[in-house]
């Protein structure tokens, strides 16, 4: 969902379609949906709350650009947080990605989107990602990868 002024005038548009996803999901259950919020946070964890059974499916917030508070919100609700290295690159950023739970962090590219190694983000690209990750929590690159995988483990059991 984006609320920024680009796509603004659809907002009522993309919030029916939104609600329509995640009823469809909460019917099928077990569902992986990956949720992209553009100044509209809020809006995204009341609707999921609203339509969406607790544990019938796993939200990721796909580059996660809400407030404190709203991250503190979506970890408690169980959401994922997607986090890119261009994400990392921001100084308000990289505050809020090293304030969620690192049982709750996943990697992405948002490729093809943003730059990577590769001409566009690639799932190779997810490197730079968790070196960020390394740098920002003072860890060594393979336990990042530890709980990397088991963040993935954990999302997809």
């Amino acid at each position: 969902m984006d609320a920024g002024r680009r796509f603004y005038s659809s907002f009522e548009q993309q919030k029916s379609v939104f609600a329509e996803v995640l009823s469809a999901c909460a019917i099928a259950g077990e569902k992986i949906i990956s949720v992209h919020s553009v100044r509209c946070a809020k809006v995204v964890l009341d609707m999921i709350e609203a339509k969406l059974p607790v544990g019938s499916s796993r939200i990721v917030l796909h580059w996660f650009t809400g407030s404190a508070a709203e991250a503190r919100r979506a970890a408690e609700m169980g959401c994922y947080f997607s986090i890119n290295a261009e994400m990392l690159r921001n100084d308000r950023s990289a505050k809020l990605v090293h304030s969620l739970p690192k049982g709750r962090i996943l990697t992405e590219t948002d490729g093809p989107f943003t730059r990577g190694e590769s001409s566009e983000g690639a799932p190779a690209d997810v490197k730079p990602a968790r070196d960020g990750l390394a740098k920002l929590f003072s860890l060594e690159h393979e336990e990042v990868d530890v709980w990397l995988n088991e963040n993935l483990r954990a999302l997809l059991s």
